[in-house]
């Protein structure tokens, strides 16, 4: 697909838009990565609302379950956000065609985050990460391979990790078999048991870990994966031009900030797909000549 790069902080010059008392109140409803919860429902959502441009209507979900919904007709909505770009290949032509374009604009590693009062806690200080994981009794929390974009990250960060480490069956060990009863939570759930004490230990984005305060290891270059996060609006969207709002304070200067102070890495912002279906209000942040 055809990527093309934003300009940032365009949105500074767009001039504002007289809304009548109705559009102002219409529901933007957003389907979005779980791993974004505490960014969407206490910073974007809320200073969306602010902004009298429309009225924020979150659901969060694992973003393959979320993808699942929208194709199957079981979840209508105006924007989609993944934490994976290759989904929205999965909502496009042959698939529905309910996405024809979709901007990254956020990046956020994977961590291994943990519960400091865990017995194991001393432990993670202090020793490899991947020795520690293996030991007898550590409860570890992770999210689904196949339905979460984080899951499938926590399976190939620990393939890498055999490679790097020279630790054959490292993965096996650690996780078991890729849909593990024992360890596979729902992505919404899993910081929710970390703290309060149901798992030892968790794989999160560094966005969760930063935002949340929840103590976490970094992972080194060679191993490190991440979340790439990407934007759209539903073609069967109900309310596109508040969806084309929403989208544009996401992508602006105010929306880019708040961000920051969640703990996501900006990127971009760059736009895959099909440029002609792109809404007018968005096209402010193309680049001249791209």
């Amino acid at each position: 697909m055809q990527r093309r790069s934003f300009l940032l902080g365009a949105l500074a010059g767009v001039p504002a838009v007289a809304l009548t008392p109705a559009e102002a109140a219409e529901p933007v409803s957003v389907l979005y990565a779980g791993s974004l919860l505490s960014l969407m429902e206490k910073g974007i959502g809320p200073a969306f609302d602010a902004r009298g441009e429309g009225a924020f209507v979150g659901y969060a979900g694992g973003s393959g379950a979320l993808a699942n919904q929208i194709r199957d007709g079981l979840r209508r909505a105006e924007v989609f956000i993944s934490a994976s770009p290759k989904l929205n290949d999965t909502l496009g032509a042959g698939h529905g065609d309910r996405v024809r374009w979709y901007i990254e604009f956020a990046r956020s590693p994977l961590m291994i985050g943990y519960d400091p009062r865990s017995r194991f806690a001393a432990d993670l200080k202090a020793r490899p990460w991947y020795e520690v994981l293996q030991q007898p009794g550590i409860r570890i929390g992770r999210t689904d391979p196949v339905l979460d974009p984080k899951g499938a990250l926590t399976v190939q960060m620990l393939q890498r990790a055999e490679a790097a480490y020279r630790l054959p069956g490292l993965a096996s060990r650690v996780l078991g078999a890729p849909d593990n009863p024992q360890q596979v939570r729902p992505e919404e759930s899993l910081v929710g048991r970390l703290q309060s004490g149901q798992v030892d230990v968790g794989f999160f984005y560094a966005t969760e870990t930063a935002d949340l305060h929840i103590p976490a290891i970094a992972l080194p270059p060679d191993i490190v994966v991440a979340a790439h996060y990407t934007v759209t609006i539903l073609r069967d969207a109900p309310n596109p031009a508040g969806a084309e709002r929403f989208v544009a304070f996401l992508l602006g200067p105010a929306g880019r900030a708040i961000q920051r102070r969640h703990g996501l890495d900006m990127v971009g912002p760059t736009l895959t797909g099909d440029a002609a279906a792109l809404p007018d209000l968005l096209r402010l942040f193309l680049a001249p000549g791209k």
